[in-house]
């Protein structure tokens, strides 16, 4: 797929500070999961849309027959000359994390607004939510030119700098290649990695456009010890070609005019975007975290309501 960089004239293309502080209304109407997650004894047959063990550590003590051999403690059984091993508890305090792609791909849609819009209304969303929440938040928010990070900390100020580096953000663009690109999501996930050791929410809202093999294998390790979710923005336009008829796509070089009548140009077409979306979902599976979906039609509230269930 590539990277389009326009839409209608009808859509919203940049969001300020403003009105991202206005969406603290929406994440009064919602409320992040239980720290403890719920028990049951039956397992369905999907996969949950949160990875991760959130738990940390608590003490150690000498071993008991029954304790998982995988949380022996090797250097204090080697010094103390006795199997030692470390016991955890549920965290009381879970820092909320959002690492949030503002790169050249995002700057297309076609209903409602940009994807960089609905990404940044949906990270700003997820910061109040956080603080309402009484958790420390923080970020990591990435364009083509640049990677802000700025640590979990559990105070206003904290979310309105988030939500200022968002605002920024939107209107540091550049020229780069894909390559670039690609380069810049996995630098921001490592960024992420290095700030979020253990029991973290980590939410990585991005269309995924670039993501590679060394993307989903730096999103399985975050998810090894954080609850990690994803969240993939998209536009209908990129899944499936309006109706035929020549269409004015404005761009960073100028109008560009398709003809969406031609059948081959359909076909063709399609052909990319089933291979587009074979490789995400294989890139997923890899990572073993299943995405969520936010169309630009959509208004971020609607998807993350499927967060606090």
């Amino acid at each position: 797929m590539g990277a389009p960089t326009a839409m209608t004239d009808l859509a919203r293309t940049a969001v300020d500070l403003d009105d991202l502080i206005q969406m603290q209304a929406e994440a009064r109407t919602l409320k992040l999961p239980a720290r403890t997650p719920a028990r049951s004894g039956q397992l369905g047959s999907h996969l949950s849309i949160h990875q991760g063990r959130g738990m940390e550590f608590a003490e150690v003590r000498l071993y008991q027959p029954g304790d998982d051999i995988r949380a022996i403690d090797w250097r204090v059984t080697a010094r103390r000359q006795n199997p030692h091993t470390k016991l955890f508890q549920e965290e009381r305090e879970r820092p909320v994390l959002i690492l949030c792609d503002l790169g050249p791909s995002m700057f297309f849609g076609s209903v409602r607004a940009y994807k960089q819009v609905a990404a940044a209304q949906c990270s700003a969303t997820l910061a109040w939510m956080g603080l309402y929440n009484g958790d420390r938040v923080g970020g990591v928010v990435f364009s083509e030119s640049n990677i802000e990070v700025q640590r979990p900390v559990r105070r206003r100020r904290a979310v309105l700098r988030l939500l200022d580096s968002l605002s920024r953000g939107q209107r540091q663009q550049v020229d780069s290649t894909q390559e670039d690109a690609a380069s810049r999501l996995n630098e921001a996930l490592v960024e992420t990695r290095r700030i979020a050791h253990t029991g973290f929410r980590i939410y990585v809202i991005s269309d995924f456009m670039q993501a590679d093999e060394t993307s989903a294998r730096l999103l399985n390790q975050l998810a090894r010890h954080n609850r990690l979710s994803l969240i993939r923005v998209v536009d209908r336009f990129e899944r499936e070609l309006p109706p035929p008829g020549r269409y004015a796509i404005a761009s960073g070089e100028g109008t560009l005019w398709i003809d969406t009548s031609n059948a081959a140009f359909r076909d063709a077409f399609d052909k990319r975007v089933r291979e587009h979306e074979t490789r995400l979902e294989n890139l997923f599976r890899y990572a073993g975290i299943p995405a969520l979906t936010l169309d630009t039609e959509q208004s971020p509230t609607q998807v993350l309501r499927q967060l606090t269930r």
